[in-house]
């Protein structure tokens, strides 16, 4: 049976040193593909390279055979709706983070989106307290861009930077009035901080709750048109051309909204953009007969709009994937399709998810990781996302091969709302490291 480690993981003298040989390690950051060994000592990665054998290892270190299974970056997932505090019944930051070790996530970029909000230096300090206290892997806010994320007026930026929260967010709601956006990038660019937005024009979704086309007809369903999100994108990057600063898109879901996308970055704006596993494995049938785990936000989109996305990724275009993992119980998801809350839970089943693109052939595995490890880390600020030596020890071990069944019940969120229930994944996280101590291990009795 899996078991988890123990929160005190920033106490790296205490832990004991882990090697692993005949690995095969991948990391982005360097090129790196091949097959050799690797060294956690202190809390971080003290050598690593073909040249490291079983007997390479310090007296006393825990080694372990790779067995030519992957070694990697741990991944930074940079969009997780945590629900504490204020919705600690649909999930806690302590089963948020079980939940991600599981899934080899040793980041987490907690959304604003709790109650009270994290529009203050006072809630960006809670929230870290409280992860520190009771988290296993590391948490990282985000801070609202506007108080109570209503969209009017601007939180303090600078000071919420200084506290710590790693960039700043609406939430799940855009900000609608292109003046306050405009001056939002402005303060930002300031202190170099990031803006992450949700482009979705909630005027254009109205009270549409799928993707607007064929599939929304037959089930009598209203559609949320591909323009709620490439009008809002556009305006975005307009402001951003005029305002200085740094944008990223959270989630992209259309086809169409590349272009816009490719023209900003040729242009040399400072724009970067998301994509969710959901919208990346899934497609609009899936909804099948009205299911509302796969009632998301953004909509899942046609097959066309998902090979769009996938081929963006491949080629760099799009720089993340995100779980967008968003947890509800029972009593907000069993309704008729278009009443149930939207969103669904995804840190567990990220990485196993993510990894039917590899082997349908569509995304090299180093791509992948590089898109769920190495870019976060790279435009969040983050020492981790890389193996070389001197970086954080937080790493996640995983046999890319191994076959298992999503058995929701088993899943460690305390919300079960997930649309790979019953899937069959070809990948399972064997181990999760974060610091140099071992939070997660499936192999262990």
């Amino acid at each position: 049976m899996p078991v988890w480690g123990s929160p005190e993981r920033f106490e790296p003298e205490k832990v004991r040193p882990i090697g692993f040989h005949d690995v095969r390690l991948i990391d982005p950051a360097s090129g790196r593909d091949e097959i050799g060994g690797l060294l956690i000592d202190g809390g971080r990665v003290a050598d690593v390279g073909p040249h490291l054998k079983a007997h390479s290892f310090p007296e006393g270190a825990e080694v372990i055979d790779g067995g030519a299974k992957v070694l990697a970056p741990g991944l930074i997932d940079m969009q997780v709706f945590t629900g504490e505090p204020g919705f600690e019944h649909r999930e806690t930051i302590a089963s948020a983070s079980r939940a991600a070790a599981a899934g080899g996530v040793t980041t987490m970029i907690c959304m604003p989106d709790t109650n009270p909000v994290i529009h203050d230096v006072a809630m960006v300090d809670y929230v870290q307290r409280l992860a520190r206290d009771t988290a296993i892997v590391r948490l990282l806010p985000m801070g609202a861009l506007t108080r109570d994320l209503a969209g009017n007026e601007m939180t303090e930026i600078g000071l919420m930077s200084a506290a710590g929260a790693v960039a700043f967010t609406n939430g799940r709601r855009a900000i609608t009035n292109a003046q306050t956006m405009r001056r939002a990038l402005t303060y930002a660019g300031d202190f170099d901080a990031l803006i992450v937005h949700h482009p979705e024009d909630p005027d254009l979704v109205g009270e549409g709750v799928m993707h607007e086309g064929e599939m929304a007809t037959r089930l009598g369903l209203k559609g949320i048109p591909v323009e709620a999100e490439t009008v809002m994108l556009s305006r975005d990057l307009k402001l951003v051309g005029l305002a200085g600063g740094r944008y990223h898109a959270a989630q992209l879901s259309a086809g169409r909204s590349l272009t816009t996308l490719r023209r900003a970055k040729d242009r040399g704006i400072k724009v970067t953009a998301g994509v969710s596993i959901n919208n990346l494995a899934l497609n609009e049938n899936d909804i099948g007969t009205y299911r509302t785990f796969f009632r998301l936000s953004p909509p899942l989109r046609s097959e066309d709009d998902r090979m769009a996305l996938v081929a963006a990724l491949a080629e760099g275009l799009i720089d993340v994937i995100v779980s967008s993992h968003d947890p509800h119980d029972v009593e907000t998801k069993r309704h008729p399709f278009a009443e149930a809350e939207v969103g669904a839970i995804g840190l567990e089943t990220l990485l196993s998810a993510a990894l039917r693109l590899h082997h349908s052939g569509d995304v090299p595995l180093m791509r992948l990781i590089d898109a769920m490890s190495t870019r976060p880390a790279a435009i969040l600020g983050l020492e981790g996302g890389s193996l070389e030596k001197g970086r954080p020890a937080d790493l996640v071990f995983f046999d890319p091969d191994e076959p298992w069944l999503v058995d929701a019940g088993a899943l460690s969120s305390r919300s079960k709302n997930t649309p790979f229930e019953d899937a069959r994944m070809q990948g399972r996280v064997l181990r999760t490291i974060v610091a140099g101590r071992t939070v997660y291990d499936y192999g262990s009795d």
